[in-house]
């Protein structure tokens, strides 16, 4: 893994949050990719690489052309929606690296509350499946046709499993809006909450709750990721990719792994935990702070044992004495998370981990040496180690 430590976020950028943005999702990118690279002090024709999801509507050349980027030697995508969030930094970081490309932009832009509504659920209408369609004829019919409905089922199984109760999964929600309650950033902003009030909130999908699951946003992030010794002579003081990897499990589904011997547990999140600390030498008593992927509650339990912060089963325990919250072992998303500050597929859940290295966080914990940033869960997954420079 000779990419480790060679490449480093010099720059992030993001516009506002919002649900309804009022202007397109190629604007969004080119505002957060200039907020980027200004951040950086690098101009747009010093790009020439561009990574992005797969579920993006903005074709690189496209947002190339706009900002009026120089040549590009290399542009790639990452498929698997939130699974590809710390996915496309890799592929940045081995650009770089491998010597394919000098400054490579990461970018995902979304107009996800007032143009394409992801949580609504949908079933292709193709003539002729394709093996990425076939897949929602084993489930659909059973009426498990949104993301909260796939997800309840590996959420009631590991309630089953460890005898944790819906109580454990608010207290998540409850840690993510109080930190998003001081980040002015955030759409949930001066609105924190309490137990009871996720408790009252009403059912989606039995046993998930209104609270459990994400918001839907519209906005833009952007990182700039170059060598980590140019970035040292750039504007900020780089953030330094200690690590990054990316994880697809035996028998691996979109959100639909129910045939694995145990479907309450995330095995590809444990294969990408593996990946990470053999490449950093870095274990789980050596983060401070970390982003913890919460499209839904549940599958933020599964991570943090994943990553051996808590043993398996354990993380109802670990929750219950406040762990995850500012002055806690290990505070998580202290940006709010897509659970308070906005849902933009993770990509706003990196730049946090870059503010948190740098020092320049809203909530920031002291002496922060390391972060981890993990990408979305039920499916194909990646997740990053940032450090000092």
């Amino acid at each position: 893994m000779t990419f480790a430590g060679r490449a480093a976020i010099a720059g992030v950028g993001q516009t506002e949050f919002s649900k309804d943005s009022g202007r397109s999702e190629l604007r969004l990118a080119c505002e957060a990719v200039l907020a980027a690279l200004a951040d950086a002090g690098l101009e747009p024709r010093d790009v020439d690489g561009l990574a992005t999801f797969t579920m993006d509507n903005n074709p690189e050349i496209e947002v190339a052309r706009a900002i009026g980027a120089g040549p590009l030697s290399f542009f790639s995508r990452v498929h698997y929606g939130g699974g590809a969030a710390c996915g496309v930094v890799m592929q940045a970081a081995l650009a770089v690296a491998g010597g394919a490309a000098d400054v490579v932009v990461c970018y995902r832009a979304m107009n996800e509350r007032s143009q394409q509504r992801f949580g609504i659920g949908s079933i292709p209408q193709a003539r002729v499946a394709t093996t990425e369609t076939a897949h929602f004829g084993w489930y659909a019919p059973f009426g498990l046709m949104t993301p909260a409905s796939w997800v309840a089922m590996q959420a009631q199984r590991y309630l089953h499993d460890y005898g944790a109760t819906t109580e454990d999964f608010g207290r998540v929600s409850v840690a993510c809006r109080k930190h998003a309650a001081t980040n002015p950033a955030a759409w949930y902003h001066g609105k924190p909450i309490t137990l009871d009030e996720h408790q009252a909130s009403r059912w989606i999908v039995r046993p998930l709750r209104l609270l459990d699951c994400c918001q839907e946003s519209d906005g833009a992030v952007a990182v700039v990721v170059t060598s980590t010794e140019r970035a040292r002579d750039l504007r900020r003081r780089p953030v330094v990719i200690r690590a990054a990897a990316q994880g697809a499990s035996v028998d691996q589904q979109m959100m639909t792994s129910y045939y694995r011997d145990a479907i309450g547990d995330l095995p590809e999140m444990a294969f990408v935990a593996r990946q990470l600390y053999r490449q950093c030498g870095l274990g789980p008593q050596d983060f401070q702070t970390a982003v913890i992927y919460d499209h839904f509650t549940p599958f933020v339990l599964a991570q943090l044992e994943a990553f051996g912060f808590c043993k398996r089963g354990e993380a109802k325990d670990f929750l219950r004495d406040g762990a995850i919250e500012l002055g806690g072992r290990l505070p998580v998303n202290t940006h709010g998370g897509q659970l308070g500050e906005a849902y933009i597929h993770g990509m706003n859940g990196i730049a946090e981990g870059v503010r948190q290295v740098r020092g320049t966080a809203v909530n920031q914990v002291k002496d922060v040496a390391h972060v981890l940033v993990t990408a979305g869960t039920g499916v194909p997954t990646s997740a990053l180690v940032l450090g000092k420079g």
